[in-house]
């Protein structure tokens, strides 16, 4: 039967080692507030007042009417009007600009005459995904000018206003302002609870080993599973307090909105913190030193959780061998659950798969490290 007596005695043993280690403490509270900050607006996806340079080699009033909406797009940054196809092609190869539009001789001309008018796009390819969005922007705003173009000289002509047979209307639930940080900041809280749930406990049975407190530990009547309750205790508190910085920075800094249960989400939290608190104590019962602890930690919980949760890249576009590892990840299915409660409000009758596999994942871990920490007593 586990004593809470004992229990309670090695979680205050590891709560004033905590306190005074002032650094780690210092570190382990910084932490989520400097991630966020690095990642929250150094990490984006948006791709917006793209660099552009444009060769006009009409001049007249409908090509400066075109560069004039280039100019008027929040996604374009005109910076100059080249005078020659080689000067963008120059500022493409010094990564001054990405994109180079190019109106052909005659635009104006053409177009009053109801014919077909060139434009070029010349654009930097070396980002692939970067390059086919700023290339359909592009190819977006000239088809916009030309409808509306075709739209006037029906005017003029007593024909009427042109209509497209079918008129899409788009409506965005969730983001419906289409930010990359109201998807990043709720992944980033889940990539930062691994990090820190495994890199707090990592070190602590392996620090137990080196300085030889250890041997003091096993002669005392403390049963491992209560040893691993008391060192899970301290750490646990202060994750769930490094979570409720990063909720209240990713919520009053960035602005992310918060459209679910905040108790949901602590839940959802906590046992997502204690079961990565369970695989930092299991990595320190194996390594036994701190140094090949530490590195066993960041190898499985910081990779994993930012390549394969879905955090930044999209599971869907993985190779199918590599999604069927994801189903391993933990961290895919807390990401799941943030981006379910901060951004579309859902609940328990929409996330208990993601839930029972956390919870399984925490018993399962906590089962794994305890026969491990009793191996190490024995």
């Amino acid at each position: 039967m586990i004593s809470f007596r004992r229990t309670r005695a090695v979680a205050r043993k590891e709560f004033l080692h905590i306190l005074r280690d002032r650094r780690s403490l210092i570190a382990a509270l910084a932490m989520p507030l400097l991630l966020l900050m690095l990642f929250g607006y150094a990490l984006t996806l948006d791709v917006d007042r793209i660099p552009t340079y444009v060769y006009d080699q009409d001049g007249s009033p409908e090509s400066r009417d075109l560069i004039e909406r280039f100019r008027g797009s929040h996604y374009f940054d005109v910076r100059a009007l080249a005078g020659s196809r080689a000067v963008i092609e120059r500022a493409i190869d010094r990564n001054e600009v990405l994109l180079g539009v190019v109106i052909a001789p005659d635009f104006g001309k053409h177009l009053a005459a109801g014919q077909e008018a060139g434009v070029q796009l010349l654009v930097d390819g070396s980002d692939s995904n970067t390059a086919s969005i700023a290339l359909n922007y592009a190819e977006a705003l000239a088809l916009a000018y030309s409808g509306e173009l075709r739209s006037r000289a029906m005017n003029r002509r007593g024909g009427g206003e042109l209509k497209a047979p079918v008129e899409p209307r788009v409506r965005v639930w969730y983001n419906s302002e289409l930010k990359s940080r109201n998807f990043i900041v709720p992944g980033l809280i889940a990539v930062i609870l691994m990090i820190i749930a495994a890199l707090l406990t990592s070190l602590t049975i392996a620090r137990e080993w080196e300085s030889g407190t250890m041997e003091q530990l096993l002669s005392t009547p403390v049963r491992p599973v209560e040893l691993l309750f008391g060192k899970l205790s301290a750490h646990f508190a202060l994750g769930m307090l490094d979570m409720a910085i990063a909720l209240g920075a990713g919520i009053g800094i960035f602005d992310v909105p918060m459209r679910g249960n905040v108790l949901m989400l602590f839940a959802a939290s906590a046992i997502f913190l204690f079961g990565g608190l369970c695989w930092g104590v299991f990595l320190s019962a194996v390594a036994r030193t701190q140094l090949l602890a530490y590195q066993a930690a960041v190898i499985t919980t910081f990779l994993p959780a930012f390549l394969l949760s879905g955090f930044v890249f999209a599971i869907e576009n993985m190779p199918w061998v590599v999604q069927l590892v994801t189903y391993i990840v933990p961290a895919r299915y807390f990401v799941t659950i943030l981006k379910g409660i901060f951004l579309k409000g859902v609940g328990l009758h929409v996330l208990w798969p993601e839930m029972l596999f956390l919870v399984a994942y925490a018993v399962v871990l906590f089962v794994i490290a305890a026969k491990k920490l009793r191996q190490k007593v024995a």
